[in-house]
């Protein structure tokens, strides 16, 4: 896991947004993350493979949608730093949007 690419997946409202919602351990539809988040389906997309491609989520194709999970196998230094990032306020629901 390279650390400039998770330091950058890290760095977003939108991304934060993603992983404050996958912090409950469970799968999460692409199809409710896009409606939870008002985001498009390419703008979820994109995320999405930035959070995969940095090692943060792990993905399950479902019929036609994706569904997507925190990776549980994380390491424990990875772990700490996405717990403490997570620990902070969410980011502001404008900044998100925009």
């Amino acid at each position: 896991m390279e650390t400039l690419t998770l330091l950058a997946s890290l760095a977003d409202p939108m991304r934060l947004a993603v992983l404050h919602l996958l912090r409950d351990g469970r799968e999460h539809c692409v199809c409710d993350l896009m409606r939870r988040l008002g985001a498009t389906q390419s703008r979820m997309s994109r995320h999405m493979q930035v959070l995969r491609a940095a090692g943060l989520v792990t993905a399950r194709r479902d019929a036609q949608w994706v569904r997507y999970r925190l990776n549980p196998g994380l390491p424990a230094p990875v772990r700490r730093l996405v717990e403490a990032v997570l620990d902070l306020p969410p980011p502001a629901e404008r900044s998100i949007a925009a």
